[in-house]
């Protein structure tokens, strides 16, 4: 599987969101990678409905949603009727997580998990199977432009000996301090979809910087 480049918005100019989004659909992001955060499961307030539709309605690519909330199951509709095309709850915000799944499929999204850190990729051994996606936290969730967490390697080793036998076809989903300094080493040990924010929407030209981390091979 070639990777995908998921830039996230989350870093992206507020003022002039549709300029930045029309310059990813020129790019060549396969996805668009939209942070949610409520406050309470992050220390951290972002997009809410509105603002998703606001984005769909220009948006070319694929909006990847990323659900950094407390009790997802009572929005993933409404997330969905908003445009997401994937989306991924945390593993440590969902009591019933096979539920959660199997209502993120039957909306016809994408469903991934993330875990945060400190949260180990064998916890979802009984799940791996049925999901799309797994989306690994290589920083502490909640803001933009932290310090990659060099343990991720190990992490992303550990998932993909994990999928080999039950879901070869999974997608390994970085998220956080990906930039052209790691992205050769993330895709070597396993990681499909690289999150890039900073990375993408700090550089002086941000098109060449989403090109650059999809030529790395």
């Amino acid at each position: 599987m070639n990777h995908l480049i998921s830039p996230s918005i989350l870093t992206a100019n507020f003022a002039n969101l549709q300029k930045d989004i029309d310059m990813l659909n020129q790019s060549q992001a396969d996805w668009i990678h939209v942070d949610v955060m409520d406050g309470v499961f992050v220390p951290n307030i972002s997009f809410g409905f509105a603002v998703i539709k606001a984005i769909k309605q220009f948006a070319q690519k694929p909006l990847d949603v990323h659900l950094m909330i407390v009790d997802p199951d009572r929005y993933l509709e409404e997330f969905k009727n908003a445009g997401a095309d994937g989306i991924t709850v945390h593993y440590e915000a969902c009591t019933h997580l096979n539920r959660t799944i199997n209502k993120i499929k039957e909306l016809g999204c994408r469903a991934g998990v993330a875990l945060n850190p400190h949260t180990p990729v064998a916890l979802l051994d009984d799940i791996i199977a049925d999901l799309d996606l797994v989306l690994i936290m290589s920083v502490n969730p909640g803001f933009g432009a932290q310090k990659f967490l060099s343990n991720t390697y190990k992490k992303i080793a550990d998932l993909k000996k994990l999928c080999a036998l039950r879901n070869p076809e999974l997608y390994i989903e970085i998220d956080g301090g990906v930039d052209a300094g790691n992205a050769a080493q993330l895709i070597n040990t396993g990681a499909n979809v690289l999150v890039a924010g900073n990375a993408v929407f700090s550089a002086n030209d941000p098109s060449a910087a989403v090109a650059t981390l999809k030529s790395i091979v």
